[in-house]
């Protein structure tokens, strides 16, 4: 098991279904963009890379004669996506994008699953493999950190308390791995997608501050160190991380605006193959 794949299928996993939730309204939005694109392409087998536990998949999947499959790597939430798919058209797959054979898609969609490939290359040929001839490929990922201070928040207020703090590496896998939108065209080029388009996106979210202890507690960075620290370096760091999101709160709700990338390209009409990708 891979780096990432031991992350996704442990404390990081968990903390997705602990707060599901929470992060399919945060992420609404989002879910909104990805379900119009489908419509309007007519599209009638999609791919949902990285489904987590699967919103996004279910609401493309309630769309009319449209058949959606989610695919990840982390158990955990797919145990929770196959839960909720019961009745509906959608099913879901454990497995590594990267180096999975799927079925040709009509189309293959990602809300923020695509920046934890160890080897973008070799996921974006694949999933060129996975699209049919003349296929889009409709992602959202995230812009910089600089972009989306919000989702930084915690880590900055208490680093100079816990050093230990595992570190956001500049171009992933992580979060920001694709906030260079140059390198993503370079990338998806180089697998053979073509009709490339990288689009800024803004959206306003929010989530109850009630809900606030628990998004700071469960993910990101310091989602990963906090069960380790004894009793009173834990409520410190809850209660610096706390104090820091004072200017995102407006009375009973969390409110920030997301900054991210849409890209959209186009697998040609022919028979072609991508470029050989890194092994």
């Amino acid at each position: 098991m891979n780096e990432q794949a031991a992350l996704w299928n442990g404390t990081a996993g968990r903390a997705w279904v602990d707060a599901q939730e929470l992060l399919d309204g945060m992420f609404a939005p989002f879910e909104h963009e990805l379900v119009k694109a489908v419509a309007q392409q007519g599209a009638r087998q999609v791919l949902d890379v990285g489904c987590g536990t699967g919103s996004t998949t279910l609401a493309i999947a309630r769309l009319a004669e449209v058949h959606a499959v989610g695919v990840d790597v982390s158990r955990p939430m797919l145990e929770l996506a196959q839960k909720r798919a019961v009745g509906t058209r959608a099913s879901f797959v454990e497995a590594d994008a990267q180096q999975h054979r799927f079925a040709p898609y009509d189309m293959v969609v990602s809300r923020f699953g695509v920046m934890f490939f160890a080897d973008p290359p070799r996921a974006f040929a694949n999933l060129h493999r996975a699209a049919r001839p003349g296929a889009t490929l409709h992602m959202l990922v995230w812009r910089s950190a600089a972009d989306n201070p919000f989702m930084t928040t915690a880590e900055r207020a208490v680093g100079p308390l816990l050093p230990q703090l595992p570190p956001r590496v500049a171009n992933g896998p992580g979060q920001f791995a694709f906030a260079d939108a140059e390198r993503v065209r370079a990338l998806l080029t180089d697998s053979g997608w073509s009709a490339i388009d990288i689009q800024p996106v803004d959206a306003e979210c929010t989530f109850p501050e009630r809900e606030l202890v628990r998004y700071l507690t469960r993910l990101g960075p310091l989602g990963q160190v906090l069960a380790q620290l004894d009793p009173a370096t834990r409520t410190q760091a809850i209660e610096l991380a706390r104090a820091a999101f004072a200017p995102y709160v407006q009375g009973d709700l969390v409110r920030y605006t997301a900054a991210c990338w849409r890209l959209h390209a186009r697998r040609g009409s022919t028979q072609e193959r991508p470029v050989a990708a890194s092994t």
